[in-house]
């Protein structure tokens, strides 16, 4: 598009009609020519990266006036009219040479997200851990554990969804994590906001996590966190997203993690204060508060 434009000033200074040109000096028309291809050398190089050659010339006053030049005007046009063809040639190569650079910049595109999507499939399925360093088992859910909480006359959707949780907790309970993974999805699409999300989520992370799929459970955990800090399990999906970046061998991440869980929830439940020390020495944090 570029390319045409410049073609198409160049043929009006160089095809007008005769009767304009013997209205008009070939030397201001070449002035015009020459202030219109810079305006253009301006849009497209609006940075100033553009290099032309300009004519080394020294224009004068030829001292006529009927548009036809002679003598050393001649010469000075010839000259002018050879670095506007020099200019134009630059022009067109470095336009063909940007397109080169966003193509290429394109293809390293679409090879850095291929690269990307490798990875987290990689994740996904880590490699077995030594048998010196057996995996961590589920700790059994005890009283306090996310329990069947007792029902609240907060309106039917609100019993919908705790009845939706209670049925995710005892496919979890029962080790049924593939099953749970799905009903707590569902549940999670069907009731989208009040208190029981925050339970949902948080138990849809544990799902994933039991199920020896620390990074899809860690997206999870995180995003009840972040999307709802108040939520009633808040807390909890920040402890649980320790273990998983834990598993993930990212030990760093899971020590900020558990400083996080100290710092904004000081009144975290005593189930996952009881916990937090341990989970520390597991991701071998170093100073911090164990609280």
């Amino acid at each position: 598009m570029r390319f045409h434009l410049v073609g198409l000033i160049l043929l009006a200074g160089v095809s007008a009609p005769a009767l304009a040109q013997r209205a008009e000096p070939v030397e201001r028309r070449v002035d015009r020519i020459e202030q219109q291809l810079r305006a253009v050398q301006r849009r497209v190089f609006p940075n100033g990266t553009a290099q032309f050659a300009e004519p080394e010339i020294n224009v004068q006053n030829p001292g006529f006036s009927t548009g036809i030049p002679s003598g050393n005007a001649l010469a000075n046009l010839t000259s002018r009219v050879d670095a506007l063809e020099t200019q134009l040639r630059v022009l067109t190569s470095q336009v063909e040479e940007q397109g080169h650079r966003t193509n290429q910049l394109a293809d390293q595109v679409a090879r850095l997200r291929t690269d990307m999507n490798a990875r987290v499939d990689r994740i996904e399925t880590p490699p077995a851990r030594p048998a010196a360093n057996p995996p961590a088992t589920r700790p059994e859910p005890e009283a306090a554990d996310e329990p069947d909480a007792p029902a609240r006359p907060a309106g039917d959707a609100a019993n919908a969804a705790e009845a939706a949780y209670n049925a995710g907790f005892r496919l979890w309970d029962q080790h049924q994590y593939a099953a749970a993974q799905t009903a707590l999805e569902a549940a999670a699409t069907r009731y989208p906001t009040g208190r029981w999300i925050s339970w949902i989520r948080n138990m849809q992370g544990r799902a994933y996590l039991d199920d020896n799929k620390p990074a899809t459970a860690a997206r999870i955990l995180l995003a009840n966190y972040q999307d709802n800090p108040r939520g009633e399990r808040a807390a909890d999906s920040l402890y649980y997203l320790g273990q998983a970046l834990t598993r993930l061998n990212r030990r760093a991440e899971a020590c900020r993690v558990y400083d996080e869980l100290a710092q904004v929830y000081p009144n975290m439940r005593n189930e996952i204060r009881t916990r937090l020390p341990q989970a520390r020495t597991d991701a071998r944090c170093t100073g911090g508060a164990d609280r």
